[in-house]
């Protein structure tokens, strides 16, 4: 027994990371490893949960259509042509950049909120997969509105889900691959065939009615009872920027660091034109069907069981595992780098089991889309800081990885920048009474990377200045100071 707990041990030791040095060429991925990944992350348990919000919220069949297209391009550009090639060109994890960028002070303060964040998401993924067991069992699980546990049997479900997904994510990127290819290809095909299976109860038979009658009976244009209407800008931006904490906000530099080419975050187009198009897609008309029957608060499982049978309810089970094994991967990554002195695995395994009781809170679940704005809010300053330190820095002069050379705690130009905007973001929720936090990711990425580009040029003006013994306001080309 013994001998077999220490070479389980043995083996989780020998997974390396590569935590805090840049991954090298002999480890990096295929194009196939990240389209495995990204489509059974985005082909997720939460597709039965975000598409039917768009229905409760009133949204009109034009909006839903056009606005998901649009979104999930604009995301699949941010993937493109701002995450990968940050995590191509420094083949980090945005936590060691960010330490190298910010100190260790500061990046602590955005590693514990990662941590957490992650946690949520998690956690949000075991809950949906527990639905879907539940009803296999004939245990009674949360609706999509409820806030507490209805059972201790689903409990029990709950942490049953939530080793299997911990241990998964304790091997590594290359299990947690691996893992997602193995699921990826069939899934998209229930979505697609339990959508189409349910048209018919909601009368459409054809293509030729299809337009009129989801019009009439799915995305009527007008919310329920208690719900606030959603236009075509709230489906843009949510398609957009509900995972803008991964592109925008860069945590997904910690999954394409082991990209060969940059343009690998095209990859992200299978994730979002199929899970994050065709399967809300798809749980949308779930939703307006269980809604005609009466069922007026239905569970993710319910309603993949309602379309799919079995298959529904394991695809489910199984959607939710490939979406929460890289989230409890990464969050992993972030508190590992709080705690560098243990073993990833370590802190993986922790990690997996704090996600596990927060599962037990059907709350998490229910205000998903709100801790999803509120992490977008957070992270994309900090993914614009970034992106500044690694590309706009060597054009206009300025040093990078400030902190590390200058061996800082805490960079105040990275401080005062994030500080800025979030108060800006903020600002500009309150004013216009904006309905998520999704809107204000853009303008507090665009007012992070400026206001840390203004910082930073004055504080690094004032060490060359300082350096020389000269004045604040004396110009030089370079520094040719030691670090202190």
């Amino acid at each position: 027994m013994s001998e077999n707990k220490g070479s389980l041990q043995q083996r989780l030791t020998q997974v390396n990371e590569y935590e805090r040095q840049p991954v090298p060429k002999k480890s990096v991925k295929g194009f196939k490893s990240f389209v495995g990944m990204v489509a059974g992350e985005h082909i997720a348990g939460t597709e039965f949960i975000i598409g039917p919000l768009f229905v409760l919220h009133g949204v009109g069949i034009l909006d839903i259509f056009l606005g998901l297209f649009i979104g999930n391009l604009l995301a699949t550009l941010s993937w493109t042509l701002v995450c990968a090639p940050a995590a191509v060109k420094t083949r980090l994890t945005i936590f060691y950049q960010l330490e190298k960028i910010s100190g260790v002070g500061l990046v602590s303060i955005y590693n514990i909120i990662n941590g957490i964040l992650f946690c949520v998401t998690a956690s949000a993924m075991i809950g949906v997969s527990a639905s879907a067991v539940g009803l296999l069992l004939n245990v009674e699980g949360p609706g999509l509105t409820d806030l507490y546990p209805t059972s201790f049997l689903w409990i029990v479900i709950i942490f049953c889900i939530g080793l299997v997904i911990t241990v998964v994510a304790t091997f590594g990127f290359d299990r947690v691959s691996k893992f997602a290819n193995i699921f990826a290809p069939w899934m998209p095909l229930v979505f697609l065939a339990s959508g189409i299976a349910m048209l018919p109860g909601l009368g459409i038979t054809s293509l030729d009615t299809f337009w009129a009658l989801a019009e009439e009976k799915i995305w009527t244009g007008v919310p329920v009872e208690g719900q606030t209407k959603y236009t075509l800008w709230h489906v843009i931006i949510f398609a957009w920027l509900c995972n803008s904490s991964m592109h925008l906000g860069l945590a997904d530099m910690s999954i394409y660091r082991y990209a060969k080419k940059s343009y690998y975050g095209l990859a992200s187009a299978f994730g979002m034109f199929i899970g994050h198009y065709m399967a809300w897609i798809a749980s949308g008309i779930l939703c307006a069907v269980a809604l005609q029957n009466g069922n007026m608060n239905p569970t993710p499982g319910e309603i993949a069981f309602m379309g799919a049978g079995l298959a529904g309810a394991i695809c489910v089970v199984v959607a939710g595992w490939t979406t929460a094994n890289p989230t409890i991967y990464r969050a992993g990554l972030a508190v590992q780098a709080l705690l560098p002195t243990f073993k990833r695995w370590k802190v993986t395994m922790i990690v997996g089991v704090t996600a596990t009781v927060m599962a037990c809170s059907p709350a998490i679940i229910s205000k998903l889309d709100q801790f999803l704005g509120l992490y977008a809010l957070l992270a994309s300053p900090v993914g614009a800081v970034v992106i500044m330190d690694i590309f706009v820095f060597p054009k206009v002069g300025l040093r990078q990885n400030l902190a590390e050379l200058k061996k800082m705690r805490v960079n105040i130009s990275v401080l005062l920048a994030w500080s800025v905007a979030l108060f800006a973001s903020y600002v500009i929720y309150e004013r216009t009474n904006a309905d998520f936090y999704f809107f204000v990711a853009v303008p507090g990425w665009i007012i992070g990377g400026l206001s840390y580009l203004m910082f930073a040029f004055l504080q690094q003006r004032y060490f060359i200045a300082t350096s020389k013994g000269d004045s604040p306001g004396s110009p030089h080309k370079k520094w040719d100071y030691e670090a202190s």
